[in-house]
């Protein structure tokens, strides 16, 4: 079977550094292999995401030399699709509405922490069909019910990263995670997970900061009966105070190193090799 992978940015800012190794990496792999290599571009945050920003992803990798196959997707494009999955799991009875904030989500003490922060303490899970219907025109996020998600699968769950090997998915640490926001009809975690099934990708290539992520989506791929892709978590690019790279720490996005005369194809023969700009290095494993 063909490799195919993907470069998915959210347009919420312009590309850095960080963005650039990982689009490398995911191009690379697909051309090694004679596949294709896709663009999607995940929108689903409106309040964020700005058009300038999708042409600006466009630029930045058009500038890099890394060309894409096929029409370019957007997830705001695909929302009845993440719809039917919703309802799929609802028929299931495997997902709740919550009503709780983001302040009391984090004001439980006693919360573990999962990779999206403080895990949920299960609050609207115990209440009644009564109270769920009596709230119903409140502002409210759809939970995955992991306990009962757990249950509906055979176990063991696993799935492959080329550099961790075979990982046992293990989702408990991530709690009952968020699988449609009171902002958005879907989250990052079922999105990414249709998405890829959804465009055949055979190869999920990103930063390992979403290691911990991959072990809901192994769990979401189970429930809807959908492929589980090979995952390849590469190291994070660090800047000089070794912290890594990130639009919220303002790290040098890719327009200013082109507006400042930077050579792109040295730029990328770097990412390729390792040595990497100056002032950016590979975070420890």
């Amino acid at each position: 079977m063909a490799i195919v992978s993907r470069f998915a940015p959210s347009p919420t800012g312009r590309l850095h550094l960080g963005h650039a190794y990982s689009a490398v990496r995911a191009h690379d792999l697909a051309r090694a292999a004679g596949g294709r290599f896709l663009l999607r571009i995940e929108d689903i945050d409106a309040t964020r995401s700005r058009e300038s920003f999708v042409a600006g992803i466009e630029e930045d990798l058009r500038w890099l030399g890394l060309a894409w196959d096929g029409p370019v997707v957007r997830q705001s494009a695909r929302l009845p699709l993440y719809a039917a999955a919703l309802e799929r799991l609802k028929t299931m009875g495997l997902v709740y509405p919550c009503f709780c904030t983001r302040a009391e989500i984090a004001a439980s003490a006693t919360a573990p922490h999962g990779s999206d922060g403080p895990a949920y303490p299960g609050t609207c899970r115990a209440l009644s069909p009564d109270e769920h219907a009596a709230r119903a025109d409140a502002p409210h996020a759809w939970r995955l019910d992991l306990s009962a998600a757990l249950a509906r699968v055979d176990r063991p769950l696993t799935w492959r990263d080329t550099a961790a090997g075979t990982v046992m998915a293990d989702p408990a640490a991530q709690g009952d995670v968020v699988l449609a926001r009171k902002d958005a009809p879907t989250s990052y975690h079922f999105a990414v997970t249709i998405d890829d099934a959804a465009q055949g990708v055979t190869d999920v290539v990103r930063g390992a900061d979403l290691f911990e992520a991959t072990h809901v989506h192994r769990l979401l791929q189970a429930l809807l009966g959908l492929p589980t892709p090979i995952y390849h978590h590469h190291p994070l690019l660090t800047g000089t105070d070794g912290r890594r790279l990130a639009k919220r720490d303002g790290a040098p996005a890719l327009a200013e190193l082109r507006a400042g005369g930077a050579d792109p194809v040295a730029l990328v023969a770097a990412l390729r090799a390792g040595t990497l700009p100056i002032g950016a290095g590979i975070a420890a494993a």
